[in-house]
């Protein structure tokens, strides 16, 4: 038997034929009873013809409803063994009315049977009045002369009694059937509805798990009741979720400063229990560069009778734009500090040209402004790329040689005005566990100044392998080339070898140093390999991962 068979009703679990033949057997114990009573009780019982041939039928309809196929049949056929049972109630009857003239109160079991079945109401509810009325009527139309009122009045009373019985379990069958059918409806409805719902609940855990922000429902003592996909990946990271309500090993919770520890009352999730509401809440975790700020936001959840029922708390990652905002400050300061000698030299030569009446002298001193001005803009553009390679790395699984053509494919112009040609060699694809904006960076920085440094008719060659464990990143020109000392200063921020500052090759010093702290910044490693008139081979090196 089936697991689910276990919850269905009893009856429902029987086959057809146990339930027919359960549905028979009262009647045929009684009968059995009173066949074996018969010998003591009523001598010549048996020996009634009309009685003997009841008995057999009801064995015959007995043993029909173990051995007939009634799952095969059509519901209707199973009313045949009630009428049997009457015909042969009614033989019983006249056969044995010397002895048991209230026999015929046995209808009462094919009565109920066929009214309870709910097929054909009216002639079952007739059948259950005129069949013990005409049973006890023809014996004493037989002889009228020997008919009492006893008589009359017991078989009125009789059909009147199983009229009753049929129309009470009639009237009973046919509620309990309005019920099952509201029943049905209801469950129909139910099922509708919890389609309804379980489809609303499917949209809202997609929604939510589309979107970047980590959300969690808390109840009214912090603990987690639901959680989208963003938040489950902040606590498989151990970035938020219950770091958020206690501080984790290696976790802590820091205010705004990044220096003080949080108060047990202001962590996210004891407040939002406490029934706070709040927003653009920012707070750290974690110590060192791994740390991350999480801006977090809360609000509470009543129940039908309005009282707190618990809260809903939302945490996004916001280290990225945190970061941008301190790289900016840090850019200001800088700038404030790094551009004051251009732009005094800027404004002192502009004053010498307005306050000097020969042209020439003027012009000469308009174009050493206008050669500060483009060193000005220079230094600007390489202090906020500087900036930038300050702020924390964020590696991914990267194809390193996808990268380089795009990469190369952005500095292909430059490289065709200045007649350099430029190679690639690098097995596709070829991953690596890297930040692809800031490595993006690198290699413009590496191509640009191989194209800067490089004449006419030079070439510039990439090349990327895997050399244990490593990733070899290779960028080699033909340019001009450095003196070692030169090379081993060249990631120096601000730094620019002597020839370049003789050749008058515009540049501020920041692009390889901007280079360096990207590198780094991957626990990378960057190198130079350089000799005067040779050229230069940079080197990088970074983890690798397989593809």
């Amino acid at each position: 038997m089936f697991e689910g068979d276990s919850k269905r009703p009893l009856l429902e679990r029987l086959s057809p034929r146990t339930r027919m033949g359960l549905s028979q057997f009262p009647l045929t114990m009684i009968l059995v009873c009173l066949a074996l009573a018969a010998p003591a009780a009523w001598p010549g019982l048996l020996g009634e013809g009309l009685f003997q041939a009841a008995l057999l039928i009801h064995a015959l309809l007995f043993l029909l409803c173990w051995i007939v196929p009634w799952e095969r049949l059509p519901p209707v056929a199973t009313l045949s063994i009630p009428l049997g049972d009457m015909v042969a109630i009614v033989l019983s009857r006249n056969g044995a009315l010397d002895y048991l003239p209230g026999l015929g109160i046995l209808l009462i079991f094919p009565v109920i049977w066929l009214a309870a079945s709910g097929r054909f109401p009216t002639s079952t509810v007739l059948a259950s009045f005129l069949v013990p009325l005409g049973m006890g009527l023809v014996p004493l139309l037989r002889a009228p002369a020997e008919a009492t009122a006893t008589q009359l009045t017991s078989t009125v009373l009789l059909a009147l009694m199983l009229l009753a019985v049929a129309s009470a379990v009639r009237f009973v069958t046919a509620t309990m059937a309005l019920q099952q059918r509201k029943l049905e409806r209801k469950d129909t409805d139910l099922r509708r509805l919890l389609e309804s719902s379980e489809r609303r609940e499917s949209l809202l855990k997609t929604i939510l798990d589309t979107i970047d922000v980590g959300v969690s429902a808390v109840d009214t003592t912090g603990s987690v009741t639901l959680r989208n996909h963003q938040q489950e990946i902040f606590d498989r990271t151990g970035v938020s979720g219950d770091h958020l309500a206690v501080d984790g090993p290696g976790a802590p919770l820091y205010g705004q400063d990044r220096k003080t520890r949080l108060p047990a009352d202001k962590v996210p999730v004891v407040r939002a229990t406490k029934g706070e509401t709040f927003a653009d809440y920012l707070v750290w975790i974690g110590d060192g560069a791994g740390a991350r700020a999480l801006s977090t936001a809360a609000r509470a959840v009543n129940d039908e009778a309005g009282d707190f029922a618990g809260a809903v708390v939302a945490s996004n990652d916001v280290t990225s734009l945190v970061e941008a905002i301190t790289a900016k400050d840090e850019v200001i300061a800088t700038v404030s500090h790094e551009l004051r000698t251009p732009l005094t030299s800027v404004l002192g030569n502009l004053e010498f040209a307005l306050s000097e009446k020969d042209p020439e002298v003027s012009a000469h001193y308009v174009e050493i402004a206008h050669r500060n001005a483009e060193r000005l803009m220079e230094l600007v553009a390489d202090l906020l790329l500087s900036s930038s390679a300050a702020m924390t790395v964020h590696p991914r699984e990267t194809d390193i040689a996808g990268l380089i053509d795009s990469v190369v494919g952005s500095v292909a112009p430059q490289a065709a005005a200045a007649g350099i040609e430029i190679k690639t060699d690098v097995p596709a694809p070829l991953w690596t566990h890297t930040d692809p904006l800031r490595m993006s960076q690198v290699l413009d920085n590496l191509l640009s100044n191989a194209i800067k440094y490089t004449s006419t008719g030079g070439m510039v060659a990439v090349r990327a392998r895997t050399e244990g464990g490593q990733l070899r990143l290779d960028v080699r020109d033909t340019g001009v080339g450095m003196s070692p000392p030169d090379a081993a200063r060249v990631f120096d921020r601000f730094f620019r070898t002597s020839s370049a500052r003789t050749s008058a090759i515009p540049g501020t010093g920041l692009g390889l140093s901007i280079a360096k702290a990207i590198v780094e910044g991957h626990h990378g490693r960057i190198s130079c390999v350089s000799a005067p008139g040779k050229g230069s081979t940079f080197s990088v090196s970074l983890p690798h991962i397989a593809s």
